[in-house]
C-alpha cells in the first residue's frame, strides 16, 4: 500500500471508525443487547465514538476493548502508526513516530508497545512441514563491554552471561520462531524447540554442546563445525538462522539503539512477524488490522 493509497482508503478518523464497525458489527448482525436480539443495521451516533441499534437503540462501540480503548488519539494517526510500522523492513522509532505526526513521545511510545502486543507467531503452525529443514541457533544481544571493563576471557564469559539469550528456530525457505530465554541449558533449548519444531523434521545447527540432546527428539540432526572455520557443508549450515539474527540486531542497534530486556521480546515478535510476510503473499499492514481484536473484559 502506497501513501496515497493508505489516504484514500483511511481519509480521517470516521474512516477509520467505520472500517472497525463493519469489521465487529456488520450489518445484519444479531444486536447484543439482550432484551433485543433482532438482526440490525447499526447507524453512527453524530460526534460519538458509537453506533446504535436500529431497533432497540443499544450503544455499541468499535474501539473498546481493543489497542485503542479510551485513547484520545485519532484512529486515523494509529492507523498511520500500523502503516509506518509495516513499511519498514528494520521498524520505526518512536521518535521518529512522534516527529512525523506530532503527538507527544511518551503517545507515541505507547501506541507503539499496544501495537507490538499483536505481533506474535508464537501460536502458528509448527515449523518443518513445508520443508522439513530447521535451523536453530541461540545468540546473546546487549550491549558491549566498554574500554578496560573487561581484563580477562573469565572477566568476558560473566560479562557476556549477563546479556539477554535468545534462541531462534528458523524453517527453511519458511517461518520463524525466535524467543527470550533464561539460559542456554539442553532442556531450556529443547522445550522451545519440541513445542514449535514437527518430531519429523532435520535440524540444523552447530557444534554448541546443548544441541546434542535437542537434537535426539527429531527425525535427524546435522551439525557444522564452526570452530573449525566451517559455516557450510553441502545443505548442512546455520546460515538462515544467522542471518535473521543479524537483521534483528542491525535493527535493533541502527532504528532503537538500545532495548530493555523488559520490552525485548516484543521487539523480537515484530522483527518476526514482519519476516514472516516477506514473501508479500499477506500484506504486513493488513495482517496487524486483522490482529486488532475485542477483549470482553476491557469493555465492560
Amino acid at each position: 500500500m502506497t501513501f496515497g493509497q493508505f489516504i484514500d482508503v483511511f481519509p480521517d478518523h470516521d474512516a477509520c471508525l467505520d472500517y472497525l464497525k463493519h469489521r465487529f458489527y456488520p450489518d445484519g448482525m444479531e444486536c447484543p443487547n439482550l432484551s433485543c436480539r433482532r438482526e440490525t443495521k447499526f447507524h453512527r451516533i453524530t460526534d460519538r465514538g458509537a453506533y446504535s441499534c436500529q431497533y432497540c437503540g443499544h450503544h455499541v462501540y468499535p474501539t473498546a476493548g481493543t489497542i485503542f480503548h479510551k485513547s484520545t488519539t485519532s484512529l486515523q494517526l494509529w492507523f498511520w502508526a500500523i502503516y509506518l510500522m509495516s513499511s519498514t523492513r528494520c521498524g520505526i522509532s518512536a521518535k521518529q513516530l512522534e516527529r512525523e505526526t506530532g503527538v507527544s513521545y511518551p503517545t507515541a511510545h505507547r501506541m507503539f508497545k499496544l501495537i507490538r502486543t499483536l505481533l506474535s507467531d508464537s501460536d502458528g503452525d509448527p515449523l518443518g512441514g513445508v520443508t522439513g529443514k530447521v535451523e536453530m541457533d541461540e545468540t546473546l544481544i546487549g550491549g558491549k563491554p566498554r574500554a578496560g571493563q573487561v581484563k580477562n576471557r573469565l572477566e568476558g564469559r560473566m560479562f557476556a552471561e549477563k546479556k539477554d539469550k535468545v534462541f531462534g528456530m528458523v524453517e527453511r525457505e519458511g517461518q520463524v520462531r525466535v524467543t527470550v530465554i533464561p539460559d542456554r541449558n539442553a532442556e531450556t533449548l529443547k522445550s522451545h524447540a519440541v513445542t514449535h519444531v514437527l518430531p519429523e523434521t532435520a535440524v540444523f545447527t552447530d557444534e554448541f554442546k546443548s544441541y546434542y540432546k535437542v537434537g535426539k527428539e527429531f527425525k535427524s540432526h546435522r551439525r557444522i563445525k564452526h570452530k573449525q572455520g566451517i559455516y557450510v557443508r553441502g545443505d548442512v549450515h546455520t546460515n538462515t538462522i544467522e542471518g535473521f539474527f543479524g537483521l534483528v540486531k542491525t535493527g535493533l542497534l541502527g532504528t532503537y539503539h538500545s532495548v530493555s530486556s523488559e520490552y525485548l521480546q516484543s521487539y523480537l515478535d515484530e522483527y518476526a512477524f514482519r519476516y514472516n510476510r516477506r514473501d508479500g503473499r499477506e500484506p504486513i499492514f493488513w495482517a496487524i488490522l486483522d490482529r486488532v481484536e475485542k477483549d470482553d473484559q476491557l469493555a465492560a
